[in-house]
């Protein structure tokens, strides 16, 4: 290997420095650069040992960036994507869905303020909210803009 050829290790930093990554992303991202098998999970189990790679920090990372943005399916959706255990995604889950209510709310005041004139432009709105992963009780409750909860 040469100086200009990061390592394996050099690479995942790299990446670690833009945003937090799960293990599986790592191992997705850089296993086209593996030469020696069994070198990148060498190089991921240094650098999960001295905390560079940590889950609960990619999970709250992901819910502190998409959680104003998006539902609670959503960001399930997403964090299951990242490779994470499934055990993990549903404890960080249980809490945002207490919330999904007031987000949705706040996502469609912020998108639209007003209540629809009619069917097509409430329709428009549930579409938005749904497209962002809120539940079908959130987006009625939210959108409708109703104030009988």
């Amino acid at each position: 290997m040469s100086f200009d050829t990061p390592s394996l290790k050099g690479r995942a930093l790299r990446l670690l420095s833009g945003r937090e990554h799960s293990r599986a992303e790592l191992t997705q991202k850089l296993q086209r650069f593996e030469e020696e098998p069994g070198s990148l999970a060498q190089a991921l189990d240094e650098l999960q040992a001295k905390g560079f790679i940590n889950e609960q920090r990619v999970i709250e990372s992901v819910l502190y960036r998409r959680a104003a943005k998006l539902g609670t399916a959503r960001i399930k959706h997403e964090l299951q994507g990242k490779g994470l255990a499934p055990e993990a995604v549903s404890a960080a889950l249980a809490d945002l869905q207490a919330s999904e209510h007031e987000r949705a709310r706040a996502l469609w005041q912020k998108k639209f303020g007003v209540l629809p004139a009619d069917a097509p432009a409430a329709a428009k709105q549930m579409r938005f909210l749904a497209a962002r992963g809120f539940s079908a009780d959130a987006i009625r409750r939210a959108g409708g803009g109703r104030s009988d909860d």
